[in-house]
């Protein structure tokens, strides 16, 4: 009796894909920042600007904006503009993106990539995704090279006023924003509880 050699692939949730499958079974969908369901307090992206930074994709190589950019400035997350680097901190290394070999202290967080190999950097403050970081490549006295995608940053140039940093919303700002709406406070109090009522 003959069998079928064909197995179809598993997905993530043990579900698997065929023909007959419909891709809205197959595949989930990626929540976008900006759509209505999430309360996303950042600038609004761009569907290209949101696979880079909310869902880690990668700009293609050399079509950036600022691969080759030489002005005197610093670099802003796209999403929340918290300053990232400083265009002293820029430097040539030919790659497709542009590199940085330091970071303004505090700015950027550093996790192991998905692949296990690389180092993702990522915006502290939004956790926006940057690039990748790399470490021993001798391009510069520090032997860092921070590969930034260019559509994850906003150049400011020097002498020009810094936008006011987006900071995350927490659970607690959403509560008092809630509580103002329903006339429970002013909106900058701390929530009030029921046993202050």
């Amino acid at each position: 009796m003959a069998t079928n050699a064909f197995e179809p692939p598993t997905l993530p949730g043990g579900t698997t894909s065929t023909k007959d499958e419909s891709p809205a079974k197959t595949k989930k969908s990626l929540p976008l920042s900006n759509s209505k369901k999430m309360i996303d307090p950042f600038n609004k992206l761009s569907l290209e600007e949101a696979k880079v930074i909310i869902h880690k994709g990668t700009e293609r190589a050399g079509i950036g904006k600022y691969t080759s950019f030489k002005g005197e400035g610093a670099y802003i997350c796209k999403r929340c503009n918290a300053p990232l680097y400083n265009s002293t901190d820029k430097f040539e290394s030919h790659c497709g993106w542009p590199s940085f070999d330091a970071e303004i202290k505090g700015s950027v967080k550093r996790e192991i990539d998905e692949d296990g190999m690389r180092i993702e950097i990522m915006c502290e403050n939004c956790g926006g995704h940057l690039g990748h970081v790399f470490l021993g490549e001798q391009y510069t006295s520090k032997n860092t090279r921070h590969c930034v995608n260019s559509i994850s940053m906003k150049f400011i140039a020097k002498g020009k006023e810094m936008p006011k940093v987006i900071k995350p919303e927490t659970k607690e700002d959403a509560s008092i924003k809630a509580e103002a709406k329903e006339g429970k406070n002013d909106g900058n109090l701390a929530p009030i509880k029921k046993s202050e009522k």
